[in-house]
């Protein structure tokens, strides 16, 4: 256990944690929302620290992030725990697991660990990814500093629902974010995920405002999330933030709660696409390795830029300072 960031005392020993747009109010002896927040005799306690259940070298192109350092490899690690219940959850092993059923499959990682193992496999960057990484804020917080320190790019792939005093905090050590905007209308988050809507839009626009790299994903679940009005609404949410942020809409497999759910059909995802392009400049089709739609193209002419297979990448036609080849248009790249 270690005291917990971002808290608050209240009357008759309980605490408000302000970690996430919940902020909890925890009675002594019990445990917020995520179950990994405990109130011990009036202080706030996080029981997570170090305790990483997934460690793996991925492709940054995994979590996803398309235009931040493209085919480079990041050190990406999860913990246990959500503050959502989303009933498609495809790591649900993990983050619908109590951290007392999960201790066997927990491994103890400090923050000089990661950064060094990091560097050794040869990584640009470390990721906290797999579940939400705000459930671990303050192992996030200290292993961003350190990996800055030396020279790491940072990444969140998140839900969203962190807090704004949460970004005050992590915003100078985090250099992208891959944000899951699940859909496009509060019933879905209120029946399929147990969360909101509202608190994950303004924290992708603080996001923006901080000059933080963003790219979302939109997982499209048939007769959930899909109506052509909504996909709609949504692109002209992005477009109105900045017309260059990268939005992946990605196929649908089912899983956890929601077995009875049909596979996204192609023709929504490309259709979705199309809507996307209308007014946005990078739009990709995600989970369907091979598409046409994993690629990056010039908006302006559409020379073929970046070719992807899978996770892997290809420069085509991108000059070393991001202008396309044929044209001469910047396109909006980290690297």
């Amino acid at each position: 256990m270690r005291e917990a960031l971002l808290w608050k005392k209240q009357d008759k020993k309980k605490v408000r944690c302000n970690l996430c747009y919940r902020r909890c109010i925890i009675a002594e002896g019990k445990r917020g929302f995520c179950k990994v927040r405990e109130n011990k005799d009036g202080t706030l306690y996080t029981l997570n620290y170090g305790l990483a259940s997934s460690i793996a070298v991925d492709p940054v192109e995994k979590k996803p992030l398309f235009h931040f350092y493209p085919g480079s490899l990041v050190f990406s690690l999860g913990t246990v725990s959500c503050n959502y219940r989303c009933l498609h959850c495809q790591n649900y092993t993990i983050s619908q697991t109590p951290i007392e059923e999960a201790r066997d499959m927990l491994i103890k990682y400090s923050p000089e660990e990661a950064v060094t193992r990091a560097k050794e496999e040869g990584c640009q960057g470390i990721a906290w990814t797999y579940n939400e990484p705000t459930i671990w804020f303050e192992y996030t917080l200290d292993s961003a500093k350190l990996a800055k320190k030396e020279g790491l790019y940072t990444v969140y792939v998140t839900n969203g629902s962190f807090s704004h005093e949460a970004l005050e905090l992590i915003a100078p050590y985090l250099d992208a974010v891959n944000v899951d905007v699940k859909a496009f209308h509060e019933e879905f988050y209120r029946e399929v995920a147990k969360a909101k809507l509202a608190p994950v839009l303004e924290r992708v626009e603080d996001c923006v405002h901080k000059g933080i790299h963003v790219e979302l994903t939109y997982l499209m679940i048939p007769e959930k999330n899909d109506d052509k009005e909504e996909i709609e609404s949504f692109v002209d949410w992005v477009a109105g933030l900045n017309k260059d942020i990268p939005v992946h809409f990605t196929r649908f497999h089912p899983d956890y709660l929601m077995l009875d759910v049909p596979m996204t059909p192609l023709e929504t995802l490309e259709e979705a696409r199309k809507i996307g392009l209308k007014k946005l400049r990078y739009v990709y089709t995600g989970n369907v390795p091979g598409h046409e739609g994993e690629n990056t193209y010039c908006y302006n002419c559409g020379e073929l830029l970046l070719e992807r297979r899978g996770f892997s990448v290809r420069v085509v036609r991108l000059t070393e300072d991001n202008r396309c080849q044929k044209c001469g248009t910047e396109i909006a790249i980290v690297r």
